[in-house]
């Protein structure tokens, strides 16, 4: 039996009020003569409040926010409660007319009398307060459902959902024992506790507030037994346990609904996990393992031609693809729906940590664009979180959902990339606490969108530079705090140190040993990169106006030399490009223009008194061992 229906057992007939919360709309265990059930709340909550000989010493009355009375168990006892209840609704409100005669009529029922839920919650009061009329009195439980429909603000009420509620707390203050032993009792499901009126919830020594959680393990493994006997076979003892793993944070109703794709045929058994990725996802296929082949062909030299100089975070990233290839993430942990991998790039700026993710999507989905990105930058200021995960009911945008989630759930298979995550709003690192953790997001529109087949890379240029303030306290600039050439395990330290202070314990506990901090650009990797960058212009070049350019190595070396001053190297490879955009890509484009170099013509960039000069080549002349 869950922790919830024990404590709910505890207090039948001590508490006249019980506020259930939390995952009220699924099925939960029911241990019958030995045999487990799955039953939802409605039926459920007449077994908990049986006696433990067998016998029924209370009667349900079910009410909600539309279709008012009804009767979900179909037994018939409701109609007949409820036209008892409606007489004594009737005397409650002769009472008070006859009590009140000169009274402000706003201050009783009757202007409400037309108003369908202050009628329904009097029908309650009535049903918890008097005696209906057996012969041989029972007890009545009244379960209001969709309790958090009644108010659209909990705090700011209107006098018709004010005398909603003050009748549902009169009817369990004044309810009474129908035999003597069992107490009439109020039952008030609700998504949130919060949705509800403070003043009925908070010090009120009639209320009980049990919050109902999503099914655990032990849950999810007997209902599992049940939906899916094929899997009981020794043999399959490997996929049913993926499958228990595969299922977690899901609702026991959505594993009804697995069971019934899985009844449609086509799914063998030792590969009924496939269905989880078809019940989240909406594809049968999973792209991760489709991606084997490509991490064969060694995927460190595939990253080596985009980010020069930084072998640390190339291994780390190569591991982790690989573990992630094979379906391992998370395997140490019970949840197997945690994100394929998680790494948070850290360090001096221009050093490659956007430009590794780029080569990481280009490897795995050929094409470096299909990544997604999110400056964190934009996402400074209070309730930012709203556009990424979706603003809530009643909020604005609340219709157009959350930019993050609403591009996973069109692209599970994903590789994102949140830039700067320390500009970032701290309350948006306290939601991705439970996406780092569960794999999962519920936005703004209740939709449950699902992180599991997701790369995630954080990028970061803490404990680098620190901002500089003038004698009030203004920010006028930053300043770095480590400088090239330094030791990289010194970097590594301040690095880290910077992030223990910046982000909760929590966060980094879920990061874990992901952090990949990367070192400013050697001087070797920073002739790499330039004339990569240089070779790039003049491949552009041609293939856009037709026009042959060399480089000598005089030139290269000119440029290589140039790039080892402090102020270039500091901005990494960023420093390189603006370099090289004003010492050859501007310098170039000029002498194009000015001199009319037309398609099928050669340039030729030489060294000549500290810069960089272009001049007519004959075609097929060029520097030698240069670009």
């Amino acid at each position: 039996m869950p922790t919830w229906q024990r404590e709910l057992e505890n207090f039948i007939g001590i508490k006249p009020l019980f506020v259930l919360e939390g995952n009220v709309s699924d099925l939960y265990p029911w241990d019958c003569e030995g045999q487990t059930q799955f039953l939802p709340l409605a039926h459920i909550l007449p077994e908990l409040f049986a006696a433990p000989d067998g016998t029924r010493p209370y009667r349900f009355l079910y009410v909600d926010p539309l279709r008012g009375v009804h009767d979900p168990l179909g037994t018939g006892e409701v109609r007949a409660l409820a036209q008892a209840a409606q007489r004594e609704a009737e005397r409650l409100t002769a009472e008070a007319e006859a009590l009140n005669p000169g009274a402000d009529p706003a201050s009783r029922q009757q202007p409400f009398a037309a108003n369908r839920l202050v009628h329904d919650s009097l029908l309650v009061r009535a049903a918890l307060s008097r005696r209906l009329g057996e012969e041989e009195p029972r007890s009545v439980a009244c379960v209001f459902d969709f309790a958090s429909r009644l108010a659209s603000s909990p705090e700011d009420l209107t006098p018709e959902e004010n005398a909603v509620f003050m009748n549902l707390l009169l009817g369990a203050k004044d309810a009474i024992r129908g035999d003597g032993e069992h107490v009439n009792t109020l039952v008030l499901v609700a998504n949130k506790a919060t949705d509800l009126p403070s003043w009925l919830v908070r010090g009120n020594p009639d209320v009980r507030v049990i919050a109902l959680p999503s099914p655990d393990r032990p849950a999810r493994e007997a209902y599992l037994d049940i939906a899916f006997p094929d899997l009981a076979a020794p043999e399959l003892d490997r996929p049913r346990e993926k499958l228990v793993d595969t299922t977690d944070r899901m609702l026991l109703t959505e594993l009804d609904e697995l069971r019934r794709l899985y009844a449609r045929g086509g799914t063998a058994p030792e590969h009924v996990t496939e269905l989880a990725d078809l019940y989240k996802y909406g594809i049968r296929e999973n792209r991760w393992s489709a991606m084997m082949d490509k991490l064969r062909d060694d995927p460190a030299a595939a990253l080596r031609r985009r980010v020069k100089g930084q072998e640390p975070a190339i291994a780390k990233i190569v591991s982790v693809l690989k573990r992630s290839v094979l379906g391992f993430s998370g395997m140490q942990h019970s949840s197997g729906t945690k994100p394929k991998g998680v790494l948070f790039l850290a360090g001096p700026t221009g050093t490659g940590k956007t430009e590794i993710v780029k080569a990481v999507t280009e490897l795995l989905f050929g094409d470096e664009r299909s990544y997604l990105r999110f400056d964190m930058s934009e996402y400074a200021a209070d309730a930012s979180d709203q556009k990424l995960f979706g603003a809530p009911p009643g909020y604005v945008g609340y219709e157009a959902g959350g930019q993050l989630t609403n591009a996973v759930r069109a692209n599970p298979f994903s590789v994102l990339l949140f830039d700067e995550v320390e500009k970032a709003h701290p309350s948006i690192m306290d939601k991705f606490l439970q996406i780092l953790e569960d794999g999962r997001m519920t936005d703004g529109q209740g939709q449950t969108v699902y992180f599991g087949e997701t790369l995630i890379f954080f990028t970061s240029n803490v404990g680098i530079s620190e901002e500089l303030l003038d004698e009030h306290g203004r920010t006028i600039g930053r300043r770095n705090i480590v400088q090239p050439g330094e030791p990289y395990d010194v970097i590594c330290a301040r690095v880290q140190q910077a992030m223990a202070t910046h982000f909760k314990p929590e966060v980094l506990n879920r990061i874990g040993d992901n952090i990949v901090v990367f070192d400013y650009i050697s001087p070797e990797a920073s002739r790499l990169i330039l004339e990569s960058q240089i070779r790039k212009i003049n491949g552009n070049v041609r293939n856009r106006c037709g026009i042959t350019v060399a480089a000598a190595q005089a030139t290269l070396d000119l440029l290589a030399e140039r790039a080892l001053a402090p102020e270039v190297r500091e901005n990494g490879g960023r420093g390189i490009g603006n370099l090289v955009e004003d010492a050859y890509l501007n310098p170039l484009s000029t002498f194009i223009f000015d001199e009319n170099v037309e398609a099928g013509e050669a340039v030729e960039a030489v060294a000549s008194a500290g810069a960089v000069t272009f001049r007519r080549a004959d075609e097929g002349a060029g520097a030698t061992d240069g670009c």
